[in-house]
């Protein structure tokens, strides 16, 4: 299932490797411009580059970082949004362990305040753009992550156990059924549009009425 997951191309996969993408090419052009300018790596000072202090060191770094992101776009959705919620993560860490060594001999990466800020930023965008459809709550029933955690396409309320009507018994389990069917993507039109109704009552019960209402 991870396998098929990390391959699929589908529009959350497309937001994940995306966003890494641009947000490495800005990396890059940061970088890039710090090693035109031919900074010193390790002094404390820093030179202004778009807005930003950077030195030799902060630039190199800058374009490793950009690299990694390329590469976990490239290798697919999945390893896109590990890595970009890691280096939001270690941006972040970053804004806050700099603010500490500013103006002292520590500041090997020669940060100023709109530095630690930017990275302060940058983190919180790239956790939310990592973690966009992944592990927020309330995922559609076609969200592959969602999917993947419930791979028998299981309902979120369960049916109950005992009808008293035979009739609700069978529509019971062709209710369930077709959400499995659905959540694997192999539902028929109808299927899925039955379900779809039938998710808009609350109690199971009324939901396997909705189901049998909808065969009529």
């Amino acid at each position: 299932m991870n396998r098929v997951w990390r391959e699929s191309h589908g529009p959350l996969d497309a937001v994940h490797r995306v966003g890494a993408v641009l947000f490495a090419l800005g990396l890059w052009v940061f970088g890039i411009l710090g090693l035109v300018n031919r900074l010193e790596p390790f002094t404390t000072n820093g030179t202004p580059v778009l807005g930003l202090s950077s030195n030799g060191l902060l630039s190199v770094i800058s374009l490793v970082v950009g690299a990694i992101l390329i590469a976990a776009a490239m290798r697919g959705g999945r390893t896109a949004s590990t890595v970009t919620v890691i280096v939001g993560v270690a941006f972040i860490l970053s804004g806050l362990a700099n603010v500490l060594v500013l103006n002292t001999p520590m500041n090997l990466l020669a940060f100023r305040m709109p530095n630690v800020i930017f990275s302060l930023i940058a983190g919180a965008l790239l956790l939310f753009l990592g973690a966009y459809g992944r592990y927020t709550g309330g995922l559609p029933d076609d969200n592959p992550y969602r999917v993947e955690r419930h791979p028998g396409g299981e309902p979120e309320v369960p049916l109950p156990t005992v009808f008293r009507d035979a009739a609700d018994v069978i529509a019971a389990r062709e209710l369930a059924e077709a959400e499995r069917a659905v959540a694997q993507h192999a539902a028929s039109p109808e299927q899925a549009d039955r379900v779809a109704a039938a998710r808009g009552a609350r109690r199971a019960e009324d939901r396997v009425r909705s189901w049998r209402a909808g065969a009529s």
